[in-house]
C-alpha cells in the first residue's frame, strides 16, 4: 500500500492503439509481446523476457489463472474466455478514464473508436496520424499539382472529430531532416515522385520534403485547433533506425513550433527518456512519456519513470501504454505505471524530499490533469 493513492485515479492513456478483434494462438499471441519481426532463438518463447513474465505474473490472474502459468495455459485459457471477454477484463481492469486512440495502423485488424469505447466503457477519443493521410491522398488519385491542397482538406476533415496529430517520421529516415517549411515548388517536386511510385502497389511515405509538409501543415491546424502533436521517439520495432529517433535531433523542429504555440509530446522515448525529460524542461511546449518502454520494462519500471522523473517538469510528463493488439498491455502499462509512481512518490517522501500534498498533485497531473491541460478534450 502506498502512501499516496495511485489507485483512485482514473488514468487518461493519451496514446494508445485498438485490439484484435480474433482471438489468438501461441504464435500470434508472441507476435504482439515483441517489437521483433526475427524468431526467438531456437528452444525459448517470446515470453522469456520482462513482458513475457509479467503476463505470466499479473495478467493470469485476471483469468482466473494461479501467477506463472505456461504460455500455452495461458493462451489456451483466454481462448475458451474468448477475445471479447478477455478485452473487456482487461480494459476495465486497468482503471482508464479515457482512452486517445491512434488509428493509423493495421486498423483493420483492430477494433475501431466505437468498438473500443464499449469494451473499455470510457470516452475514446481519436488521434489522426499525419503520413497515413498522406498515404490516403496518393491512392486517390490526386496529381503533384494538387496534393498539397488536397493533403490539408483531407487532414482537416479527418480530424474533425479528433484531439490530436501524430507524426512517426522516427520510422520514415528519422530526425536528422531540415526543420524549415518546404516551398510550394519543392512539394509539387516531391509529390510526383511519391504519386508516380504509388501507382504501383500501396504508397508509403518516405520523401523527407513531404514528411516535413505534413508535419507543418499539421502544426498549422494544431495551432488552430489547440492540439498537440504526438511525435514518436526512441523505442519500437526494427522498421526503425533507432540513433536518429533521438529527441534532441528535433530540437530545431522544436523551436519552430514553439513560437507557433504548437505542443509537441515525445511517445515512449527510452532509451532517450533523459533526453526527453531535458527538452522538456527547457523548451514550454515540450511534454513526454515513457509509452509502451513501461509494460516492457516489466520488473523494471519503476527505475525507468524514476529516471524519467530527475529533471522533468512535473506538468511536463504524461501516462500512456501505447497498448497495441493485447488488452493485456492495457492492464499492465496501467499497473505498472501505478505500482511505479506510488512506489517514487513514495521514497521521496520517506527522504523527506516531498510531503504528502505535493506527491499527490504530482501523481494527478501525471495520470490524467497534464493530458487535460494540453488535449482538447470534451
Amino acid at each position: 500500500m502506498t502512501a499516496v493513492d495511485v489507485e483512485r485515479l482514473r488514468l487518461i492513456d493519451h496514446h494508445c492503439h485498438g485490439v484484435v478483434k480474433a482471438d489468438l494462438d501461441v504464435d500470434g499471441f508472441e507476435r504482439l509481446i515483441t517489437e521483433s519481426t526475427d524468431p526467438p532463438p531456437a528452444g525459448t518463447s517470446r515470453f522469456d523476457g520482462p513482458l513475457g513474465l509479467a503476463v505470466r505474473r499479473w495478467c493470469a490472474p485476471i483469468l482466473g489463472l494461479e501467477p506463472f502459468p505456461s504460455p500455452e495455459e495461458y493462451v489456451a485459457r483466454r481462448a475458451e474466455l474468448g477475445a471479447h471477454a478477455v478485452a473487456s477484463s482487461f480494459l476495465k481492469e486497468a482503471g482508464l478514464g479515457e482512452l486517445l486512440l491512434d488509428t493509423g495502423y493495421r486498423s483493420q485488424e483492430l477494433h475501431d473508436l466505437k468498438a473500443m469505447g464499449h469494451l473499455a466503457g470510457v470516452p475514446v477519443h481519436e488521434v489522426v496520424r499525419l503520413e497515413a493521410v498522406a498515404e490516403a491522398v496518393a491512392a486517390s488519385g490526386v496529381d503533384a499539382s494538387s496534393y498539397a491542397n488536397a493533403y490539408r482538406e483531407t487532414l482537416e476533415k479527418t480530424s474533425s472529430q479528433a484531439v490530436g496529430l501524430k507524426t512517426i517520421v522516427a520510422y520514415r529516415g528519422g530526425f536528422s531532416f531540415e526543420p524549415e517549411e518546404p516551398t510550394d515548388a519543392e512539394v509539387v517536386r516531391a509529390a510526383g515522385t511519391f504519386l508516380r511510385a504509388a501507382t504501383s502497389g500501396r504508397p508509403r511515405l518516405e520523401d523527407p520534403v513531404l514528411l516535413r509538409f505534413g508535419i507543418w501543415s499539421g502544426a498549422q491546424l494544431a495551432r488552430e485547433r489547440g492540439f498537440p502533436i504526438q511525435v514518436h521517439s526512441g523505442w519500437g520495432d526494427a522498421d526503425l533506425d533507432l540513433h536518429l529517433s533521438n529527441p534532441t535531433l528535433l530540437t530545431g523542429l522544436i523551436r519552430e513550433l514553439d513560437r507557433l504555440g504548437v505542443n509537441v509530446v515525445f511517445l515512449h522515448c527510452y532509451p532517450f527518456h533523459r533526453d526527453a525529460a531535458y527538452l522538456s524542461s527547457v523548451y514550454g511546449n515540450v511534454h513526454f512519456d515513457v509509452g509502451s518502454a513501461l509494460h516492457y520494462h516489466g520488473p523494471s519500471s519503476t527505475r525507468l519513470l524514476a529516471e524519467a522523473m530527475e529533471v522533468a517538469p512535473f506538468s511536463k510528463l504524461l501516462f500512456s501504454s501505447d497498448a497495441f493488439g493485447l488488452a493485456e498491455q492495457y492492464h499492465l502499462g496501467a499497473m505498472l505505471f501505478r505500482r511505479a509512481l506510488g512506489e517514487v512518490l513514495d521514497g521521496w517522501i520517506e527522504a523527506d524530499h516531498c510531503d504528502m500534498v505535493t506527491a499527490g498533485r504530482i501523481a494527478e497531473g501525471i495520470s490524467r490533469g497534464n493530458a487535460l491541460r494540453i488535449y482538447p478534450l470534451p
